[in-house]
C-alpha cells in the first residue's frame, strides 16, 4: 500500500480544504469503487485504472476500492488500491465503510456501475443500500458512472425479467444516493432518469477512451504485416471478444468479403478469436487460407497488430457508440473503420466522416464500402487522419479527467435542488 502524499486530504481533518480544492480546480481526493480492476481483465477494469492514473497525474489523491488479489506491477504514483471488497457482502461493506470513515468527510465516491459486476447474481441490492447510507448518514458525495444500465424486460426467460425488475429497484436506490450521474453514452440518461422519480440530478456524458495506448514500433508492425499480409495484400482486421451478439452480425460480412476476388487476409484479434475462427472454418472450410486469428494479445502487441491493419471491420448490433472500446482503439490508432448506425449510436457519427457507415439491414452496403475502400488508398488516408482528429477532439482520456475535475456546483440534500451543470 502506498503512503499518503504530503498535504493530502488525510491531513485535512475538517475536510474544508478538500471542498475548496475541488472548487478551485486544485488537488482533489477520490474514492473509486469498482467491481473489477487489474489484473482482472475487462473493459471496466482497464477503464478504471486509466481514470485513476489520469486523476493522479493531475496531483489528485486516488483510492481504488475493489476485489481481487494484489498484482505484480506497481500502481501509478498517487494511486492506492484497497482490495477489500471481498465478495461485496454486507460484512465486507461494513468493513470497507469503517475504513472509509478514517478519511475526512465528505468523501467523494465514484462508482463504476455495471449491475452484473457486484455479485449476488447481479442483484446486490445491499450494495446499493450501502451507497445510499454512505450519502445520507455519512454525508459522502456519491457519483455513479453508468457503463451498463440494466437488463431489458421481455428478451429472455422469466428469471431474466425478474432480474430486470430487481435492477430497476437498484437503480432507484442508487439515484437516491447519487449527486451526479455520468454515462458512457447519452442514451443511458433516458433509461435511468425516470427512476429518479422527479429528483433533479445532473446527468453528463463521459465517453469511454481507448484502453490500448499507441505503441510506436514500426519494426514490430512490419513483422505483423509480413506474417499475415505478405506480397502487399490487404490486411482487414476485427478486434473484439467474439460474443454471439457481435458475431451474429460479423459472420455474414466476413463470409461474403472472403469470397471477393481481392488479395486479402482477414485478421481476427483478441480473446476468443481463435475459437471463433475454428468454428467459422468448420462451417466454411474454404475460408481457412484467408482468415487468421491472434488469440489474446498484450496491450503492446494488440497496438502493433491494429496498426498493421489497412482497415477495420467493426459492426455492432446496436450501432457504433462511444461505449465501444473496440472502435475507440481503432480511432486512437488512426485506422479507417467500417461500422454502422444503430439505436444506441450518438447522432454525431455521420457528421464526423471519420468512419464509413454501412447498414446492417442491407448487408450488401458493407461489401460495397469494403470494395470501395480496399481500392482507394487516398480515401483510407483521409479517414485515418479524420479518425485521429476525432479521437483527440472528443475521446482522449484527458477529456474524461477534465470533466471529472471540473469545479462542481453544490447540491442541497434536503430539497434536491441542483444548480445548472
Amino acid at each position: 500500500m502506498q503512503s499518503v502524499a504530503k498535504g493530502s486530504v488525510m491531513k485535512d481533518v475538517d475536510g474544508s480544504r478538500q471542498r475548496n480544492a475541488s472548487q478551485s480546480g486544485g488537488s482533489q481526493s477520490w474514492h473509486i469503487i469498482t467491481s473489477e480492476y487489474p489484473p482482472q481483465s475487462g473493459g471496466v477494469s482497464d477503464y478504471t485504472r486509466g481514470v485513476a492514473a489520469g486523476l493522479a497525474s493531475r496531483g489528485d489523491e486516488v483510492h481504488v476500492w475493489c476485489t481481487g488479489q494484489v498484482p505484480s506491477e506497481a500502481e501509478a504514483a498517487g494511486v492506492t488500491v484497497h482490495r477489500e471488497l471481498g465478495k461485496i457482502s454486507p460484512a465486507d461493506l461494513d468493513r470497507v465503510g469503517l475504513q472509509l470513515d478514517r478519511f475526512p468527510a465528505p468523501r467523494r465516491i465514484l462508482v463504476q456501475w455495471v449491475p452484473h459486476g457486484y455479485g449476488y447474481r447481479s442483484m446486490n441490492v445491499a450494495f446499493c443500500w450501502w451507497l445510499r447510507n454512505r450519502a445520507v448518514r455519512s454525508g459522502d458525495r456519491v457519483e455513479i458512472m453508468v457503463h451498463e444500465p440494466y437488463l431489458p424486460f421481455g428478451k429472455g426467460s422469466p428469471r431474466q425479467s425478474a432480474v430486470a425488475a430487481v435492477h430497476r429497484l437498484m437503480t432507484m436506490i442508487l439515484l437516491r444516493a447519487a449527486e451526479r450521474v455520468w454515462m458512457s453514452i447519452p442514451h443511458w440518461e433516458g433509461t435511468w432518469r425516470p427512476y429518479a422519480l422527479g429528483r433533479r440530478i445532473p446527468f453528463q456524458w463521459l465517453p469511454i477512451p481507448s484502453n490500448i495506448p499507441v505503441t510506436h514500433d514500426p519494426g514490430r508492425v512490419a513483422d505483423v504485416r509480413r506474417r499475415y499480409a505478405p506480397d502487399g495484400r490487404m490486411l482487414l482486421g476485427h478486434f473484439g471478444t467474439f460474443g454471439w451478439p457481435i458475431t451474429s452480425v460479423l459472420e455474414p460480412i466476413l463470409i461474403a468479403q472472403a469470397r471477393q476476388p481481392v488479395r486479402q487476409t482477414i485478421l481476427l484479434m483478441g480473446i476468443g478469436s481463435e475459437e471463433y475462427r475454428d468454428s467459422l472454418i468448420r462451417k466454411n472450410p474454404q475460408l481457412a487460407q484467408m482468415i487468421e486469428a491472434t488469440g489474446p494479445l498484450t496491450a503492446k502487441e494488440l497496438s502493433c497488430h491494429v496498426a498493421a491493419c489497412d482497415l477495420l471491420i467493426q459492426p455492432y448490433p446496436d450501432g457504433v457508440s462511444s461505449r465501444r472500446t473496440s472502435v475507440m482503439i481503432g480511432l486512437c490508432h488512426g485506422k479507417p473503420i467500417i461500422s454502422n448506425i444503430g439505436p444506441l449510436s450518438e447522432p454525431f457519427w455521420p457528421e464526423t466522416q471519420a468512419l464509413a457507415l454501412a447498414s446492417l439491414e442491407h448487408p450488401d452496403s458493407y461489401l460495397s464500402l469494403l470494395k470501395q475502400l480496399t481500392t482507394d488508398a487516398g480515401e483510407r488516408a483521409r479517414m485515418a487522419a479524420a479518425a485521429r482528429d476525432l479521437y483527440q477532439e472528443r475521446f482522449d482520456i484527458s477529456h474524461t479527467i477534465e470533466a471529472l475535475r471540473k469545479p462542481e456546483c453544490q447540491s442541497d440534500r434536503q430539497s434536491d435542488r441542483v444548480c445548472a451543470s
